[in-house]
């Protein structure tokens, strides 16, 4: 039976802040944003959004049977309580009955994938079934600060079902997991804490060393792959993994592959950090603007979670793919957000949901998007669909 992923859609703010504008006033050149980390634009969130908003956002993009479906499976790192699942807040945003399960996972940057494994797993098991996987997240490391060019927010939300018509999943995940303190965000606020060179390090660390293991246990190599798909916190980042497995390839490959990973890192320049949904983001961005890609490619996917977890696995084209894809909708919503100045952005930076049992009202001036947080009451989050 095959399985995997049946549709993709993706969603995020309205607000964006230019990163030639943020170096300006931050005293850098704008290359050593544009070029030195990869990143064009970051997506600014506005209180009145959060990983429910933008997942259920992402999510009504799909076409969800809620006969169908059996499992609501959302990874995260910015989760808005310790205890609910934000998986809950969707189903009820979306309207998708009672009869599923609906959880929240957690392991940094590696949450949306552990979901994705998770959906394949419960199609095998029920082949009648949908899953519904969503990677939402808010990447926030404070204002002037050596993370601030590497924030952002969206989600990417999946459809995992049999006879899958965009990619079927091959069963050939390797997979390694090792304690480690690169980066961590305490509970106690939503900024996280990273150890940026060190963090580094242990991402190519990781990738070397389940490349070196997929490859011995599957006797497959980089001639096999169509693209590699890389978890992108800044582009630059997976262009360094794949660097290092270039030489592996003929000249031409080289060019290929090169040329592949442009493609995939296109949204991300655009939009930052998703955490969670950044390979997810860089999968689409590659479907949606790679024009060689044809029926039985394989596409090798490198997710990596800090703290740490690192997984590579693969993907093959089906029949049709494209056909589920809607570039001119992506392309379009993104080139509608508004762009702040600086200063607005550091506004809207700054007015943020309080760590604490305060009430808090979000500014209704910044309402956008499908669903909205219109604030929190008696420490209970409010959200409705945006009229």
């Amino acid at each position: 039976m095959t399985i995997g992923i049946d549709q993709i859609a993706f969603d995020t703010t309205t607000l964006f802040v230019d990163l030639r504008d943020l170096a300006q006033a931050r005293g850098d050149e704008p290359d050593k944003y544009t070029i030195g980390i990869g990143q064009d634009q970051q997506a600014v969130v506005p209180s009145s959004q959060d990983i429910v908003t933008l997942g259920a956002s992402a999510a009504s993009r799909l076409t969800l049977d809620p006969a169908r479906l059996g499992l609501i499976a959302l990874g995260t790192e910015s989760g808005v309580d310790a205890s609910k699942a934000a998986a809950l807040y969707v189903q009820r945003l979306l309207k998708l009955g009672p009869w599923v399960r609906a959880v929240e996972l957690k392991e940094a940057c590696y949450g949306g994938t552990a979901a994705l494994m998770m959906a394949r797993d419960y199609v095998a098991a029920h082949p009648d079934r949908q899953a519904l996987v969503i990677a939402a997240d808010v990447a926030r490391y404070g204002l002037a600060t050596p993370g601030e060019v590497t924030q952002g927010a969206g989600a990417v939300a999946m459809v995992v079902s049999a006879e899958p018509r965009l990619l079927a999943l091959s069963d050939d995940s390797v997979h390694y997991a090792e304690d480690i303190q690169d980066f961590w965000r305490p509970v106690y606020t939503d900024r996280a804490l990273a150890r940026g060179k060190f963090s580094t390090e242990q991402y190519l660390r990781f990738f070397n060393l389940v490349w070196a293991r997929y490859k011995a246990t599957t006797g497959r190599g980089i001639a096999d792959f169509k693209a590699l798909c890389f978890h992108l916190p800044y582009t630059k980042m997976g262009l360094k993994a794949l660097r290092q497995v270039l030489p592996e390839a003929t000249p031409a490959q080289q060019a290929a592959l090169s040329s592949a990973f442009t493609a995939s890192a296109a949204y991300s320049r655009r939009v930052g950090n998703l955490y969670t949904g950044s390979l997810y983001l860089g999968l689409l961005s590659l479907l949606e603007h790679a024009s060689d890609l044809a029926e039985g490619d394989r596409i090798g996917l490198f997710s990596y979670g800090s703290g740490a977890v690192g997984e590579f696995f693969s993907a093959t084209l089906q029949p049709g793919f494209a056909a589920q894809l809607d570039a001119a909708g992506t392309l379009s919503r993104l080139d509608a957000r508004r762009r702040l100045t600086v200063a607005e952005y550091e506004s809207v930076f700054n007015d943020k949901v309080p760590y604490g049992p305060a009430d808090y009202e979000a500014d209704p001036a910044l309402f956008a998007g499908r669903f909205v947080l219109t604030g929190v009451t008696g420490q209970e989050r409010q959200y409705r669909a945006n009229a």
